[in-house]
């Protein structure tokens, strides 16, 4: 249940879940809980993110399909949202399969976790002084997104932090920069569930219902606040969240 709570909080927060689950692991001396109850939080927060922008999705999939019979509908948002989203998850895909055994390596490392939990500090820190543009999605600014969302591959490199930040950085509106980071994320955390799901050996944990909806209740909550705080731009508590919890996981937990 705790580590529902950390997932669905911290899978949208800026704040990197992985660190957390990883931080959370080393403090109590237990080990991962094994790929099906990963699987299941990941479901869970999955979940959260179809159910908060339910509206966007329905009416994006239909654009984005019915402009394949109707060449007029190419020039609705539905089509160049569709296309950045399938050809941004490219880039993270390959990021994430190429450095996966990197990834599994510095995972084991505390020195790492609290040294990338900075470096999202200062990510964030910096992200509260760029100012939004006015751009709309297209396939070059989600490549360059899906590559930020493929570096954050990393534990303590917060996904939503580096997505947003690309977004922004790329002239996206905060609101734009906002859906298309989480709405991009779908693919992303479906695929390296999928990956894990061969690993799957059909049994469930216990207590695994209550973990689900803890995660998904807070990851909807998660989402409201990190909407709340992409449009008025205060990334800074976050930031000296982060650089406090880095510290400490480097002077203490190494």
């Amino acid at each position: 249940m705790i580590q529902g709570l950390i997932q669905g909080l911290t899978e949208y927060l800026p704040v990197s879940s992985s660190a957390h689950l990883t931080i959370f692991q080393h403090l109590t001396g237990s080990s991962a809980s094994g790929i099906a109850f990963d699987l299941l939080l990941h479901l869970a927060t999955v979940l959260a993110t179809v159910v908060f922008f339910a509206k966007d999705i329905i009416v994006l999939l239909c654009e984005f399909f019915v402009s394949f019979r109707m060449p007029v509908g190419q020039k609705r948002e539905g089509w160049y949202f569709g296309w950045a989203v399938i050809l941004g998850s490219i880039p993270t895909a390959v990021i994430g399969l190429l450095l996966k055994p990197v990834v599994e390596r510095c995972a084991q490392s505390m020195i790492f976790v609290g040294a990338a939990l900075i470096v999202t500090a200062v990510m964030l820190w910096t992200l509260s002084f760029l100012k939004p543009g006015t751009k709309k999605i297209c396939v070059s600014i989600g490549l360059i997104v899906g590559f930020a969302q493929g570096l954050a591959v990393f534990p303590g490199i917060s996904r939503s932090g580096m997505t947003l930040m690309a977004g922004i950085l790329c002239g996206l509106s905060a609101a734009e920069a906002f859906r298309f980071s989480f709405l991009l994320s779908l693919p992303a955390i479906c695929g390296a569930a999928l990956l894990e799901l061969r690993h799957f050996d059909g049994v469930l944990p216990a207590g695994w219902p209550a973990a689900m909806g803890i995660a998904f209740v807070f990851g909807i909550a998660a989402l409201f606040l990190v909407h709340r705080v992409v449009l008025s731009g205060r990334w800074k508590a976050f930031s000296a969240y982060c650089a406090v919890v880095g510290l400490f996981v480097l002077l203490f937990l190494h």
